[in-house]
């Protein structure tokens, strides 16, 4: 693990791989080292060089007190992008990452190649809204959930029922999430990162070509919300894998996987 300076910042990154650069940006409260169960290890298999990091918040990357902006979080991986000058790179984003990247991609073409966007979503329906409310308040209270209430809500909103009726596989991701931990007062920072605006009519200024992935058991980024994206984005394709959650991309790596690098290989 290295560092580097950004957006005022140290941002803590790993680079494995070698050939064209494609930078994965990580979701709220998690880091980036989720990245290399399935996908790093494919894109460097591919030919790829990747490159993961921790978004503000999440140890060791820096912690600063207060609430995040999502403009923040943009302006930490811009930063990085140039501090490691990484030029023109793919990038891979899922959830906020994903919203990171759609913003980039938006703001700063001249840094991007193209852009896969993983569970993804250009506004908030009304359930959405909820849960991102709900979680700012959760935060602001203080409050500390019992580690095997966090892990069995988790499991509950993210994985999908072919997981959660499969009950060694529902186990194993139990103890997972359980052993996890809580992710800290850095991660509380984000909840305020994740933007209520809509973002369609904006999104429609995007140049470079990008590709949606949906996961069809969603229920934080309903498909619904990433075809609306995808329709928002001018030069956008969208491709929807069956039997995952909003964790897709570690519940369905192999599928998630195939759609990334092929759209990679098509820019």
């Amino acid at each position: 693990m290295a560092f580097a300076a950004a957006n005022g910042i140290r941002l803590s990154y790993q680079r494995t791989g070698r050939g064209d650069p494609v930078l994965l940006i990580m979701g709220s409260t998690a880091g980036g080292r989720l990245w290399t169960m399935h996908q790093t290890p494919a894109l460097n298999r591919a030919g790829y060089e990747t490159i993961t990091f921790d978004n503000r918040g999440i140890a060791p990357t820096d912690v600063p007190p207060g609430r995040y902006r999502l403009d923040d979080l943009v302006a930490d991986t811009i930063g990085l992008i140039e501090a490691l000058g990484l030029g023109r790179c793919a990038l891979v984003g899922t959830s906020l990452g994903a919203g990171v990247a759609q913003e980039i991609a938006l703001g700063r073409p001249d840094l991007v190649r193209c852009a896969v966007l993983l569970g993804t979503r250009a506004r908030a329906d009304a359930m959405g809204r909820a849960h991102t409310l709900a979680g700012r308040a959760l935060a602001e209270s203080g409050a500390k959930l019992p580690a095997a209430y966090r892990a069995a809500t988790s499991a509950i909103q993210m994985l999908s029922p072919a997981t959660l009726n499969n009950d060694a596989a529902a186990g194993t991701w139990l103890d997972l999430f359980e052993l996890s931990g809580d992710a800290g007062a850095g991660a509380d920072g984000q909840a305020w990162a994740d933007s209520l605006e809509d973002r369609r009519a904006a999104l429609r200024g995007i140049s470079v070509p990008c590709r949606v992935i949906a996961f069809a058991d969603d229920l934080i980024t309903p498909p619904k919300l990433c075809a609306e994206t995808a329709a928002a984005i001018p030069d956008c394709d969208y491709v929807e894998i069956a039997g995952c959650g909003h964790l897709g991309y570690l519940e369905r790596p192999e599928e998630v996987n195939a759609a990334i690098l092929e759209f990679l290989a098509a820019h």
